[in-house]
């Protein structure tokens, strides 16, 4: 009932919330009369933030529309190349029409970006997306909301993820493909990788790991405790939800995101008040500039999707209750996922100092695992200063992280001299 009385509120308050922008409007554009009374400026950003803070924040657009590449600033297409239930998988095509550059272009590395299916959407990897486009073809995978995916389409289970990833693979072509996995795909991601090479399948030729729980037992963080204290009992019948009536996926069981949102907010209270107010403050002073900047970040950081029961209650058993995948204990299908049968593929691992989502150890953790890996095909980055957005969106992923894992790609594709004369660094630029 706690979904149907979530949507029951929202439609009772969304004629105030829209009253709000209409008053944020009344008082504050230019030649509106209101705009000229005393505290005008006061009573639009109290309005502007009443309605933020009740409206709908949909999925937003990646909104790549041109990227610069080798001096040229060329358009960017966005195209779903393959579609399942869950899932698209979706290219950013660079389009020219001089014939030397399409040749260069098409020579770029191909990388596959699994984005986390956790939560916000894949949108939040813009920045990734777009720093990688200047010098590779670039995929992205496409997490849907379940709320609008069909009852008669089927459960979606941390198994069927690992498919999805196989599938994708072989659909570029895995033997020509380097992967990047950013936080919770880190352990599919993985998985189907070593499941490729037990069934004797090349590729992909690197794995590029990011902030993911690849063994959550190294220094645990307020998520992993709240995965190991509760049981799956208590997941199930406190946050397991059906979706009302009113949306495609009616009756389907779902963490919703309404209430994965509430979670991320839980975890920093008081940085997000602050960031309301500072908000609040910009408007009355006109610093309108600081003002479009909250809006961006938390028209992105609102935008939620639920999540498939089946897969979430997966996810907490797999991953942080059992560690199945550093136990060696985890089986897809009926076959032991066995990351020591890795033999040929680059693994580069990447964590952040600051990380208060996946602790420091966690993704390190996929070189014990590779064992059957050489040392020179290994490499670990550690950056400092940096939490677990800053390793893969702004100015720390564009100057300290993108630089070295695009040195790693070009290391691990036919054209480099030697793959492994890449050398391991850590994040200070030290030997690891």
């Amino acid at each position: 009932m706690l979904y149907q009385i979530h949507e029951f509120n929202r439609a009772l308050l969304s004629p105030m919330t829209y009253l709000a922008r209409v008053g944020a409007c009344m008082f504050s554009t230019p030649g509106s009369w209101l705009a000229q009374l005393p505290g005008a400026a006061r009573i639009a950003a109290g309005y502007e933030l009443f309605y933020r803070m009740g409206k709908d924040y949909p999925k937003p657009e990646f909104g790549i529309n041109s990227v610069r590449v080798r001096g040229a600033v060329l358009p960017v297409v966005e195209r779903a190349v393959l579609s399942k239930p869950l899932c698209r998988l979706l290219t950013f095509e660079r389009q020219t029409d001089d014939p030397a550059t399409a040749t260069a272009l098409a020579s770029d590395p191909a990388v596959l970006i699994v984005a986390p299916l956790s939560g916000h959407h894949a949108t939040l990897l813009r920045d990734t997306v777009r720093t990688m486009l200047r010098e590779h073809r670039v995929y992205i995978t496409d997490w849907i909301d379940a709320r609008l995916v069909p009852l008669n389409q089927g459960p979606f289970t941390l198994e069927d993820y690992v498919a999805y990833v196989r599938e994708f693979m072989l659909h570029i072509g895995a033997d020509q493909l380097h992967v990047i996995s950013v936080c919770q795909p880190c352990v599919p991601v993985l998985a189907a990788t070593a499941l490729r090479a037990t069934a004797g399948e090349r590729g992909p030729r690197s794995l590029t790991m990011m902030g993911g729980p690849i063994d959550a037992r190294c220094h645990p963080t307020r998520v992993n405790d709240l995965a190991t204290r509760q049981s799956l009992q208590w997941f199930e019948s406190n946050v397991l939800h059906e979706v009302p009536a009113r949306y495609p996926g009616r009756g389907r069981r779902v963490y919703p995101g309404f209430l994965q949102h509430a979670g991320f907010i839980a975890m920093n209270p008081g940085r997000h008040m602050g960031s309301h107010w500072d908000f609040y403050r910009h408007l009355v002073e006109g610093d309108l500039e600081d003002a479009a900047a909250h809006r961006r970040f938390y028209d992105e950081y609102n935008a939620v999707l639920d999540l498939p029961a089946e897969y979430y209650l997966d996810c907490i058993r797999v991953v942080f209750k059992e560690h199945l995948l550093p136990r060696g204990q985890w089986y897809v299908g009926g076959v032991r996922v066995a990351p020591e049968a890795i033999r040929e593929t680059g693994l580069l691992t990447i964590e952040g100092e600051l990380d208060d989502i996946s602790g420091l150890g966690q993704t390190r953790a996929a070189h014990d695992l590779c064992t059957s890996l050489p040392a020179a095909s290994k490499q670990h980055l550690m950056v400092k200063g940096a939490g677990h957005y800053g390793i893969f969106s702004g100015r720390r992923w564009r100057e300290q992280v993108y630089p070295q894992v695009r040195d790693f790609i070009r290391a691990h594709e036919p054209s480099a001299a030697d793959p492994s004369s890449s050398s391991s660094s850590s994040g200070d630029g030290t030997k690891s």
